[in-house]
């Protein structure tokens, strides 16, 4: 595992609200990193945590609805040994971080701007949820060396 000299691993998940995509990658990871990460996330404009994606997260056991939208500017001066971007906004914006961190973006539709019902909300919900929990699952397998690569993936833009 790639850890910190003092501590877990510092995961900064970056979007462009901080209320769906990013909001729920900082649940997942703190579920699955458990103690070997310390996970944040924030917004380049943030707005508010979706009930939708607090619904979709709750379904799979993990409560978000205690999170709040946060400011990248919150973190300008915090070091990161990974920062995930998970929107296209957000990668093309994102800050530089002291230290060495190191960047990965992953490229998620935002379940935000679907259009539907109440359940093709939902659904869009769940499928990004999903998405991130494949995505996490692998990074912390990298992390700890039992992935294909010393480094995720996505670090290489994948």
């Amino acid at each position: 595992m790639i850890a910190r000299k003092n501590g877990p691993v510092r995961v900064l998940i970056l979007c462009t609200g901080n209320s769906a995509r990013s909001q729920m990658a900082e649940g997942l990871l703190r579920y699955i990193g458990g103690n070997q990460v310390e996970a944040a996330s924030a917004g380049i404009d943030p707005s508010f945590v979706r009930p939708a994606a607090i619904k979709v997260m709750s379904e799979i056991g993990i409560d978000i609805s205690h999170h709040r939208s946060k400011s990248v500017d919150e973190f300008e001066d915090k070091a990161f040994d990974y920062v995930i971007t998970v929107c296209d906004n957000a990668n093309e914006r994102c800050p530089i971080f002291p230290g060495s961190t190191r960047r990965v973006h992953w490229s998620l539709e935002d379940p935000a701007a679907v259009n539907g019902d109440e359940e093709e909300i939902l659904s869009a919900f769940r499928k990004v949820r999903d998405e991130l929990n494949e995505r996490l699952t692998q990074f912390m397998k990298e992390l700890n060396g039992n992935g294909a690569q010393s480094e995720p993936s996505a670090v290489a833009g994948g």
